[in-house]
């Protein structure tokens, strides 16, 4: 189904990223990957024999000229997987508010200035997955701007899925929970302990999650499953979502520092 076409990864170089752009050239799909990083991005793309497109997504302008771009050199564009993210942690007056914008343009209006873009050039059927996060689902303490962001995502997927019904062109969202990926960088110290209250996906797990719903058109994923429902539920509830918080922050930070000591053990 896959075979001979065209997919947009942004964020293509590490993480989850990476992870989408091997399943999908596994697959036979030719990958056109995006991210700042040029020396890492073309020997993941030498290595995938796909092709590499440096850009920064603050660089609005920039973002607004990659369909075009994959398509002058690529021949055609099929799919795009909206997957760069950008994460300061911490309480909102811990962080400078530059960072704060940035986070903001990374997360939300860059996706959507790259959508813009692409949805009059997709070939049908094509397909765009925007990945957002189950901090977009719950609204929580110290990641207030990223899960703002998140949830701003969400709610655009879900409202221009339905704007292009008809048109052969599916947009889905993929909410993953916490990633086991370079993501938490330096900062692991920083991350929120309730983040860890949940099980941990691995990047494969969400680029599986990507590409069902290719294969499918599925409106959104939230992995893992039982995470999601419970999401779902605080969202409805944010009373029981406060009534909760005390317990799975203690065991966010149980399983936090068991998983600081096993990086550690392995580093």
């Amino acid at each position: 189904m896959l075979e001979q076409k065209i997919a947009l990864v942004t964020g293509g170089s590490a993480g989850i990223g990476l992870a989408v752009a091997r399943q999908l050239s596994a697959r036979g799909m030719r990958v056109a990957l995006a991210a700042r990083s040029e020396k890492t991005l073309r020997d993941v793309a030498r290595e995938l024999g796909g092709e590499a497109f440096v850009c920064d997504m603050n660089d609005l302008a920039s973002v607004a000229t990659l369909p075009s771009k994959v398509i002058e050199r690529m021949g055609a564009l099929d799919v795009v997987v909206n997957n760069a993210g950008l994460h300061h942690r911490g309480p909102l007056l811990s962080i400078e508010p530059f960072a704060l914008g940035n986070m903001i343009t990374v997360n939300l209006t860059a996706p959507i200035v790259l959508c813009r873009a692409a949805v009059p050039l997709l070939r049908a059927p094509g397909s765009i997955v925007n990945v957002a996060s189950l901090a977009g689902m719950v609204p929580m303490p110290f990641q207030v701007t990223y899960g703002a962001s998140k949830a701003g995502l969400r709610a655009f997927s879900r409202a221009l899925r339905d704007e292009l019904a008809g048109t052969g062109v599916t947009v889905s969202v993929v909410s993953p929970g916490p990633v086991d990926t370079g993501f938490f960088g330096a900062e692991l110290e920083r991350v929120a302990d309730v983040a860890f209250s949940q099980p941990m996906s691995t990047a494969e797990q969400v680029a599986k999650a990507v590409v069902r719903c290719i294969d499918e058109g599925t409106p959104e994923v939230a992995l893992p499953w039982l995470s999601g429902k419970l999401c779902t539920l605080g969202y409805l509830s944010p009373a029981l979502t406060r009534l909760l918080r005390p317990a799975m922050e203690r065991r966010g930070a149980r399983n936090k520092q068991a998983y600081i000591e096993r990086k550690r053990a392995t580093s």
